[in-house]
């Protein structure tokens, strides 16, 4: 894979409730992925960026939200994110990353 293309990959950790519940319960990280990502993708890109070993990922695409404004309705982008499994004994830190 082009070095370049792993950095555009993963956009950035999604935090939320449910995140957190599922990296304690599941070893589970949940990232915002690029739209045209695949599966083998992001798990190229998360092996190669934080030295660890996936287990498994699930990728699923959320769809924007329609948003009444005063011009009229609009719509919030659809987005993609991935539930990365990490193998046992792997864990991402990320308030050690700089």
């Amino acid at each position: 894979m082009n070095p370049e293309r792993i950095y555009q990959i993963l956009l950035a950790p999604h935090v939320s409730e449910k995140a957190t519940n599922v990296a304690e319960a599941a070893n589970q990280i949940v990232f915002r992925v690029a739209c045209d990502a695949s599966k083998a993708e992001v798990r190229i890109a998360v092996e190669a960026l934080f030295k660890v070993q996936v287990e498994q990922v699930r990728v699923l695409v959320v769809k924007g939200k329609t948003r009444r404004a005063r011009h009229g309705l609009g719509q919030r982008s659809d987005w993609k994110k991935a539930y990365v499994r990490l193998a046992p004994g792997h864990d991402i830190d990320f308030t050690a990353i700089q």
